[in-house]
């Protein structure tokens, strides 16, 4: 008798595909849709673990696009710090699909959120990328003229930019009540103040998700057809939940919803590709050995494994070749969530 079950290729069975191999030594388990050539120009943006992936395409040579570069009279030290260098812009990290997809709407004048500026003790501050300037800005006026080169700037990645990769991290996030324009950090936090009567907790659904992705991937092949999309999931659970439940079981719920609405996501777009960071740090035959004691960061050696995993299927350029990722350190992460734990009791 013959089935669709019968003979099927190592991967498809999980005694031959994990039980019976070492974690570290896992066979198949991303195959790209696409290759990354050499003169594919890429754009990077995402929540805090996306940062390492953009830090590898620059060291590992390929054409990574930065529209808002530092200044080379700034020490590489600093850059960080300043929201430069981290992604392909400096809109510090973007946790969910909608924030991205909003981004793009203010860049392009189709939406004018009910605040654009945060006083606090006589400094000024982004709403929307409220950790970029450390103490943030002198002036108001210094603040428009910054946000201002920075929207025009982010409109010519969408013109630029034959791959988009975009890696999602959270559903939970913060949200003004009069329009629903998305915030990155709930105020009061990094910067503002918090108004209940202001500003809403969010938590996005699948079908949140999965529309709001949708309308990015036409928002970008409308100025740029032939744009291609890399799609990851963060492997790091929530650093705190305001969903009233226990923040293991919100992080789960978290996880599993971005992972199935990617998955679906990219079975419908042949120019969608799903790589498995989240797989290869999070699922349970990893045993938790890629997370530092807290069991929430990803240690060196996780992400080592983790980009190392993707380039094996990404040949990398002849020039700028810099061979497997070194043991990168954690701490040099910039990630405005992770200011939440400092307020528990």
């Amino acid at each position: 008798m013959s089935h669709p079950y019968q003979d099927l290729p190592a991967s498809a069975y999980w005694r031959s595909a994990v039980s019976n191999v070492s974690p570290l030594e896992l066979a198949d388990i991303y195959q790209p849709k696409f290759r990354i050539g050499p003169r594919m120009q890429i754009a990077a943006a995402g929540s805090c673990f996306a940062q390492h992936i953009s830090r590898e395409f620059k060291q590992r040579g390929f054409r990574f696009l930065d529209v808002e570069p530092a200044p080379a009279i700034m020490p590489a030290e600093q850059r960080a710090a300043f929201g430069l260098g981290l992604y392909s812009g400096r809109f510090g990290n973007i946790y969910s699909v909608r924030q991205l997809v909003q981004m793009f709407e203010r860049a392009q004048g189709t939406r004018k959120p009910p605040e654009t500026c945060w006083e606090q003790d006589g400094r000024f501050y982004d709403p929307f990328r409220p950790a970029i300037q450390p103490n943030g800005f002198a002036s108001r006026e210094e603040l428009d003229q910054d946000v201002a080169w920075h929207l025009s700037q982010v409109l010519t990645l969408l013109e630029k930019a034959d791959l988009f990769v975009f890696t999602f991290g959270l559903t939970e996030g913060w949200a003004f009540k009069e329009d629903g324009t998305v915030l990155p950090t709930c105020p009061g936090t990094v910067a503002g103040t918090f108004d209940p009567d202001k500003y809403e907790f969010v938590n996005f659904t699948h079908r949140d998700i999965v529309n709001d992705t949708r309308t990015f991937i036409q928002m970008a092949r409308a100025v740029n057809p032939r744009m291609r999309f890399l799609f990851t999931i963060s492997p790091v659970p929530l650093t705190a939940t305001a969903s009233g439940k226990h923040v293991l079981v919100a992080s789960s719920y978290s996880k599993s919803v971005l992972r199935a609405a990617v998955g679906m996501l990219a079975d419908e777009f042949a120019g969608v590709d799903y790589f498995p960071s989240y797989e290869l740090v999070a699922s349970h035959p990893m045993r938790a050995m890629f997370f530092d004691p807290n069991l929430r960061t990803v240690s060196p050696v996780g992400v080592g494994h983790v980009m190392n995993t993707f380039f094996s299927a990404h040949p990398q350029p002849r020039k700028g070749r810099k061979g497997k990722t070194k043991e990168a350190d954690p701490e040099d992460l910039v990630c405005e969530e992770a200011i939440l734990e400092t307020f528990g009791k």
